[in-house]
């Protein structure tokens, strides 16, 4: 017998069970089950009490790189891809990915990737943790975009933090180079000088003319500076130095050697493992970067008139390279008696240029500021050059400036990875070509590719 410990409850309770039961059949009854039945617009629409509704063109298929992405780009492998979008005219891409590993990881897996695929790496994150990527190999240039995020509303057992990895690339080359065909030089210049006098003749053309000589603009400038690119002999150069040999050569920067005409050796060959003498790196050096910034006037160099007085005494007024030395050693840019250094009274045009000396030359116009301090301690911890002692004290800054320009530094482009520098050594004229390949730090500067495109 059920026992009840409140009575009154128990006795409304049995009420409302007999007359439920005694109405079974009546319309009573069906409305008060109609009214206790589910909601059927619940099956329908599952948001009416907060649930989101599946909408079909949110069943999106898994993500999947396209067919003609660039097999060359190396791809994360710890990575989730979330989307590929294309911009409006279908031409260039961006792929976007996320992990759950640190963003230093993935920095150092695209460095090394790069570095071992022979990627030429213009731009890399400064701090190893975050930042981009930008490189080119085979014409094609990619970026990589690497930032780490945090997670709003992270799921059970997952990670606050993730990496965001963007790459932006094209399926098709996006750098087109040309190859030089015989007697190409001429037809442009040519082509060129038609163009500009038919535009001064157009009232609809609308300027700037592109300048006649971006590399040297002076009349006392000797002609031998500009040369045809159509060198024979690049192929006897270093492998890893004859792009940008070619590049440097594109840019009407490289001459031939002085010694043709006395020798049997065709006006055509570069000559790359002779080596260079301190006269034809002065006038490389400004005929590069004056083409380099073309475009950009405070940058360049000016060459001295006539009537400025001899920094040297063996580079007198009648000498056909004396407005290029005079005016690197009115810039400061190579030690003289205008520089404070009384002992600097010859210049020594066709002695060869050693290794410390093309760094002394060039820092400065890469930095574009004072040199830093440096200590003999100071290079050998950084470059761990064995031979570091022999360096002369004053290239000792140039050659820690050099190092803080990471993979933009001048000795890993010309001479690779090495503990000896031999600073006393000579530059061949491949390694002099290589080394003007590039103007500026690793953060920001300007290639001779690049600037063969603004040039195009």
């Amino acid at each position: 017998m059920l026992h009840c410990k409140y009575p009154g409850v128990c006795l409304s309770f049995a009420i409302l069970i007999s007359t439920l039961t005694g109405c079974a059949n009546t319309p009573f009854a069906e409305n008060l089950e109609k009214s206790l039945q589910a909601d059927s617009r619940l099956k329908d629409n599952p948001g009416v009490f907060g649930a989101k509704p599946v909408n079909d063109s949110q069943k999106q298929p898994a993500k999947s790189l396209p067919t003609d992405f660039p097999k060359d780009i190396p791809i994360y492998p710890n990575a989730v891809l979330q989307s590929v979008t294309p911009n409006a005219n279908n031409t260039e891409f961006q792929a976007r990915w996320l992990s759950s590993e640190p963003s230093n990881f993935i920095v150092n897996f695209y460095s090394k990737e790069f570095r071992a695929n022979k990627w030429e790496v213009i731009t890399q994150p400064e701090d190893g943790q975050q930042g981009e990527f930008k490189a080119q190999r085979n014409n094609s240039e990619v970026k990589v975009s690497i930032k780490p995020k945090t997670v709003t509303n992270p799921q059970p057992n997952q990670s606050q933090t993730t990496t965001e990895l963007i790459i932006d690339y094209s399926p098709t080359t996006t750098v087109s180079q040309t190859t030089p065909t015989p007697n190409a030089s001429n037809n442009s210049n040519s082509n060129n000088s038609n163009s500009n006098n038919s535009n001064n003749n157009n009232p609809d053309f609308i300027g700037p003319l592109e300048p006649d000589n971006t590399a040297l603009r002076s009349q006392n400038t000797p002609q031998t500076t500009i040369s045809s690119p159509e060198f024979d002999d690049l192929n006897k150069a270093p492998q890893e130095l004859q792009p940008y040999i070619q590049d440097v050569a594109s840019l009407g920067v490289l001459s031939v050697p002085t010694n043709t005409k006395k020798t049997n050796s065709p006006k055509n060959e570069f000559q790359p493992n002779t080596n260079t003498t301190r006269r034809e790196y002065a006038r490389w050096l400004i005929a590069a970067n004056n083409a380099m910034h073309a475009y950009s006037p405070s940058k360049q160099i000016r060459l001295a008139g006539e009537g400025n007085k001899s920094a040297f005494t063996d580079i007198p007024k009648t000498d056909p390279d004396f407005p290029v030395i005079q005016g690197l050693a009115e810039a400061g840019l190579i030690p003289s008696s205008l520089s404070g250094d009384s002992t600097q009274v010859l210049f020594r045009p066709n002695a060869p240029l050693t290794r410390e000396q093309m760094l002394l030359w060039k820092i400065p116009l890469d930095t574009r500021q004072s040199l830093p301090n440096a200590s003999l301690d100071a290079v050998k911890q950084t470059w761990g050059f064995q031979d570091a002692g022999k360096i002369d004290p004053k290239a000792l800054r140039a050659v820690l400036a050099d190092y803080q320009n990471g993979d933009r530094s001048n000795i890993r482009r010309v001479f690779g990875y090495t503990t000896l520098f031999q600073p006393k050594k000579a530059v061949t004229r491949a390694e002099a070509a290589a080394a003007l390949w590039y103007f500026g730090t690793q953060s920001e500067g300007i290639s001779a590719k690049e600037a063969l495109k603004l040039k195009q």
